[in-house]
């Protein structure tokens, strides 16, 4: 599987992204988190209406292989969560960065993620260049 790092989003090494749109973050798992996670049966997202916090867990992964604690990249109130990924979540796996996202939050502070990696500095870490 050739894996993709869109260059428009920001990444956390424990594989999570952030799309910011203005105020508004879109929330997921990497290509690379979804390869090495094998096949996805269960997610756990917060209700809208939670506030997440930045570096914080908001919900977990169930793999055939593992569960995963889930971080977010940013810290905001969930304004949408995917309820189809919810009901399919093995649907996360064939589109993460687009019909696979997780949460849509309004951001309290957009600057925070500046300090998350680009697109090349999350393909050398998990590519181990």
């Amino acid at each position: 599987m050739l894996l993709e790092y869109p260059s428009d989003l920001k990444y956390l090494d424990s594989h999570e992204y952030a799309r910011l749109d203005g105020e508004i973050a879109t929330i997921g798992i990497s290509a690379f988190a979804v390869d090495q996670l094998g096949d996805i049966v269960f997610l756990e997202l917060p209700e809208v209406g939670d506030a997440v916090t930045k570096g914080e867990s908001f919900g977990s992964v169930e793999s055939v292989k593992a569960v995963e604690d889930l971080y977010s990249p940013i810290s905001g109130t969930v304004i949408e969560r995917n309820e189809a990924m919810l009901e399919s979540p093995e649907q996360v796996a064939e589109d993460p960065y687009g019909e696979g996202w997780l949460l849509k939050l309004r951001v309290n502070d957009p600057g925070e993620v500046d300090d998350a990696l680009s697109a090349d500095e999350y393909r050398a870490q998990v590519e181990g260049e």
